[in-house]
């Protein structure tokens, strides 16, 4: 099931599942109990597929990345976290930020996992039961906050507002039964900066989610950013910063596109 969140003409927020006749709407807990009825939903403006709880977010996951930034394999995941209000929705742009200004701001094609039921100290295994579903995501990095004046912690520069768009679907784990078999890209203005695929993960997806719930509670709508491969703008000769009219696509097998265009931020 592919299911999208939005807003219809009035300002309400509902869910629907994207078919091909048509987004029909859902009724009910997103988390809980629900049903698709056969009433179409009116869809003035695609948004961010949840509204996340939390961003947990896990660095340096994938094996070319870390070769690409001279960085040793991790003995554990590595976990930073993104202000929620980071959050951006499919279409909507990419502010970089001016006044604590970057001119470091990178791309990152990552998949989001979101969970859907409380989760502690669950076993990998297991790990694959609490997931409510998958989306495309990019963790948007301002780099000389993350590197030089983040105080040595990696939140700064990637919490600005806009820092995190998702969607264009949440996809149902049925439709994916092995989130660590799927190719994911970036495109930036037409020219592909990204194209690996997330077998390449150092940490595989039910591996971070065993991490994460350890002595820790994952409450619903948790979403998890599980890492990028190599490319991205930081590492390139010369860096490959985002140019303000820009736009920036993550592709996800099985999931979709998600674009946003890219703008300076107003003072």
């Amino acid at each position: 099931m592919k299911i999208i969140r939005y807003r219809d003409s009035k300002g309400n927020i509902g869910y629907a599942e994207q078919k091909e006749g048509g987004p029909f709407r859902i009724e009910g807990d997103l988390y809980g109990s629900f049903a698709v009825t056969s009433t179409r939903a009116e869809v003035a403006a695609l948004l961010a597929p949840v509204e996340p709880s939390a961003l947990l977010c896990i660095g340096l996951n994938y094996r070319r990345h870390a070769e690409e930034t001279g960085a040793k394999i991790p003995k554990y995941p590595v976990l930073f976290i993104k202000n929620p209000s980071a959050l951006q929705h499919p279409g909507g742009p990419i502010v970089l930020p001016r006044h604590l200004r970057s001119d470091e701001v990178d791309y990152e094609c990552e998949l989001a996992v979101v969970i859907g039921k409380p989760c502690k100290n669950v076993p990998r295994e297991k790990a694959l039961d609490y997931v409510l579903g998958y989306t495309c995501a990019n963790d948007v990095s301002s780099r000389d906050w993350q590197k030089e004046k983040g105080g040595s912690q990696w939140c700064r520069g990637k919490s600005f507002d806009t820092f995190c768009p998702l969607g264009p679907v949440l996809v149902t784990p049925d439709e994916i039964p092995n989130p660590n078999a799927l190719r994911l890209s970036t495109t930036v203005s037409g020219e592909t900066l990204q194209d690996w695929t997330t077998e390449d993960m150092i940490f595989d997806v039910p591996t971070i989610i065993e991490f994460l719930s350890g002595s820790t509670t994952l409450k619903p709508g948790t979403v998890i950013l599980t890492g990028t491969p190599q490319g991205v703008g930081m590492a390139r000769t010369p860096a490959r910063w985002l140019r303000p009219g820009e736009t920036v696509t993550i592709e996800i097998e099985k999931i979709g596109k998600l674009t946003n265009p890219v703008i300076e931020e107003g003072i």
